[in-house]
């Protein structure tokens, strides 16, 4: 098979569109509990990772469907981190590097076709500007700094095209460090030291998911500002290599950071996940992180997603080509259902998500910052101001 940019992202594209019509058993079925949450439209809600609904197979200036604005408007999402650098490793990293040239380019001219749906997120306080027009905050974020090389003035120019979140490894190693796959755990290297300062001094949030544990703990260490795990699970619960230890989840709220917990098949030891994985790793991140420094990153798309003959064969192919680049983690199932949570299938699936939560007894003071606060406040806290970044918010 050929070697290509690989993003999860494409995993939930290859899928989108039907809801399981077997669902798995309902969270809290035998007990009274609610569906919707009333005060969910005023909440900050914020994806750590996942899609926009943008097909790059339409025009780049193309107005959005009214079926797809629909969707994005359901969500209820307030911005939403969307990997736009590819991941894994190719023969020629130039062409990867005009690959991600192209994808920021082509969502630029998607973003400024659809004014009035999206707002690129540049500062803090563009994720205030989208909440308070109603449109979906689109912030540019990369899964792997290999498109770097040795190059650390890259960082720069991709910074300027918008790059605001920015994982130093992926499963693998590369010059920066290890990767969670990487039996070695051989933590960041020297220029790896040097790219977390550029990051801190620009203003781009590293995001710790994926990395190896040293490689974790040494980010943190070094960092001057607080960093994300922008999706991931708990290790105490299902010891995974995607899945993160109480150690550095700890350490990562101890310097203010925030842990998105995801929606994939890592929450269980086999079979299907469902909405009680979910709040139970939550529940658990809670209990260790503390609630200012727990999120949500789905690392899906928005849309309900469908299961149809020609999205399960996408989806095998998908997975063999990762186990064949050496890119796969523990976990991977060549199972189209594994990688959706049933009971949280549909674009509104964040507010079942709260509603999930309360009825567990949690504040609503809690599930506000879960489902977006926290995040807001780190992101805010750690990229520059709009005057810093010598741009202003959006109109």
């Amino acid at each position: 098979m050929t070697k290509t940019m690989l993003s999860r992202r494409e995993l939930a594209q290859a899928a989108v569109a039907l809801c399981t019509a077997g669902a798995t058993r309902a969270y809290g079925r035998d007990r009274a509990w609610r569906n919707t949450w009333n005060e969910y439209s005023d909440a900050v809600v914020i994806n750590g990772v996942g899609g926009c609904n943008i097909d790059r197979s339409a025009p780049p200036d193309a107005r959005l469907s009214p079926s797809v604005i629909a969707e994005i408007k359901q969500s209820g999402l307030t911005a939403v981190n969307v990997t736009v650098g590819g991941v894994g490793y190719v023969p020629n990293i130039a062409d990867a590097r005009a690959s991600t040239l192209e994808t920021i380019t082509y969502l630029d001219r998607k973003l400024d076709a659809n004014p009035d749906v999206f707002v690129k997120v540049c500062t803090g306080a563009d994720i205030a500007l989208a909440k308070k027009t109603k449109r979906l905050g689109v912030i540019y974020g990369f899964q792997d700094s290999w498109l770097f090389g040795r190059e650390l003035f890259r960082i720069d120019t991709f910074f300027h095209l918008g790059l605001r979140v920015l994982q130093p490894t992926y499963n693998l190693r590369n010059l920066i460090g290890d990767g969670c796959l990487e039996k070695a755990n051989g933590g960041l290297s020297l220029f790896g030291y040097e790219l977390v300062e550029r990051a801190n001094q620009l203003g781009i949030c590293l995001d710790l998911s994926h990395g190896g544990r040293r490689t974790m703990s040494d980010v943190v260490g070094a960092s001057k500002k607080p960093v994300a795990i922008t999706h991931t699970g708990c290790a105490a619960l299902i010891d995974v290599p995607r899945n993160t230890p109480d150690e550095q989840l700890r350490a990562v709220a101890e310097r203010g950071g925030v842990v998105g917990i995801y929606f994939q098949p890592f929450l269980r030891a086999s079979g299907q996940p469902t909405s009680e994985d979910v709040v139970r790793h939550i529940e658990h991140a809670l209990k260790i992180c503390g609630e200012d420094h727990v999120g949500i990153g789905t690392d899906i798309g928005i849309s309900t997603i469908e299961l149809t003959p020609e999205n399960r064969r996408k989806i095998r192919d998908f997975i063999r080509g990762r186990r064949e680049m050496g890119v796969a983690t523990p976990g991977e199932d060549e199972d189209a259902e594994v990688w959706i949570v049933p009971d949280l299938n549909s674009p509104r699936r964040l507010e079942k998500l709260a509603s999930l939560l309360l009825n567990r007894g949690h504040s609503e003071k809690r599930v506000r910052k879960v489902l977006g606060e926290n995040f807001q406040r780190l992101f805010t806290e750690v990229w520059p101001s709009p005057e810093a970044a010598q741009m202003s918010p959006r109109q």
